[in-house]
């Protein structure tokens, strides 16, 4: 009886390893291979992807997912296991992707392309707008980038103002000139609205910080006259003698007679050269003609520009004239004036001068 219940129990203790040993044979097999799938996954991860010399680009639209730009990249045959991408993705928090315009160089492995996802790399697009270009210009270079949305195109300058919602009456002058970055898709409205914005924000800081007695009734009449000064200056040195020439003679009553706002006010007329009779044209921008400042801005003025209107330099000097190396001439009276005028710009093709023309 003792016999047979040792037997018993030694069958059942080998039944016992034996099952022992088969489960941790089990195991040790899934460990194996959750470790070998581990590194393969690691792998893959850290293999560039089938991308050409030329790139590859995608536009994650808003509302899509990752497993768009999965499938996208499975069927261009970019990708190899792209579930795979989803599944990773999603165990890693790394799903929630942003909408946008992504480029992928060669050599883009799964996980930068993941990490390019989630931190909304997008492609950026530049648009430059030029100090002293007029508004109608920089709107012009908007249209010359095929990523921007055009919303403005076409429509008459009132109507613009209501899709820009900003509280003007024209627009001449309030865009400030800088380079702009944006992504594919961004409406014309955003971008010079934001422009718009910087130009409000610097000249209202300038104007806290502007020097006593300027002839100025507002903000608005110094980004006038940083207009002016924007397109009269050769050199960036001279942008403060010029402030200060045109602020004297505001204050003295005299006339601006700057050739450039005749220019503006021409249009299209303007060929290059201004004639006498461009100089006697009774318009709102001619300032040989009116008394004071033009009705509106004439172009883009820079920061700089702005600055020296609010910050004109000392002196007694009431004309000044290109001498053609970029630089001008200055001075106090008119007869000096005549002078420098006879010396610079009579003998050139050119007649442009900002100065009352020489006496017949």
């Amino acid at each position: 009886m003792l016999i047979d219940e040792f037997l018993n129990m030694t069958k059942k203790i080998s039944l016992a390893m034996k099952l022992l040993g088969f489960a941790a044979f089990i195991y040790l097999a899934g460990l194996m291979s959750a470790t070998f799938a581990w590194i393969y996954v690691q792998k893959w991860l850290t293999t560039p992807l089938a991308i050409s010399e030329q790139g590859y680009r995608y536009e994650l639209k808003a509302g899509q997912s990752l497993g768009h730009l999965a499938y996208a990249l499975g069927r261009d045959q970019v990708i190899q296991h792209p579930r795979l991408l989803r599944l990773y993705a999603r165990l890693t928090e790394l799903n929630k992707v942003h909408a946008g315009e992504y480029f992928f160089p060669q050599g883009t492995t799964p996980e930068m392309l993941l990490d390019k996802l989630a931190k909304g790399d997008v492609v950026l697009y530049q648009v430059t707008f030029v100090e002293g270009w007029t508004y109608k210009q920089a709107l012009n270079a908007l249209t010359k980038v095929d990523a921007v949305k055009l919303q403005l195109a076409g429509k008459t300058e009132q109507e613009q103002i209501a899709l820009l919602n900003i509280p003007v009456t024209q627009l001449e002058g309030w865009i400030f000139p800088d380079t702009y970055s944006f992504s594919r898709n961004t409406s014309d409205v955003e971008i010079v609205q934001g422009a718009y914005q910087k130009m409000l924000s610097l000249l209202n800081a300038e104007w806290e910080k502007r020097a006593a007695d300027l002839p100025y009734k507002s903000s608005y009449e110094a980004l006038i006259m940083a207009s002016i000064i924007e397109r009269e200056t050769g050199h960036h040195s001279e942008r403060d003698q010029i402030a200060g020439v045109f602020v004297r003679r505001l204050q003295q009553g005299m006339k601006l007679q700057t050739d450039p706002t005749v220019i503006y006010g021409m249009g299209e007329r303007y060929q290059g050269r201004i004639r006498r009779a461009d100089l006697e044209e009774a318009t709102d921008y001619n300032t040989y003609v009116i008394q004071g400042l033009p009705p509106t801005p004439i172009s883009l003025p820079s920061a700089a520009s702005i600055r020296a209107a609010l910050n004109p330099a000392p002196g007694k000097a009431l004309y000044f004239v290109a001498k053609g190396d970029g630089t001008s001439e200055f001075s106090e009276t008119l007869a000096q004036h005549n002078q420098a005028v006879r010396r610079y710009q009579l003998n050139r093709s050119s007649d442009y001068r900002s100065a009352p023309p020489p006496a017949k």
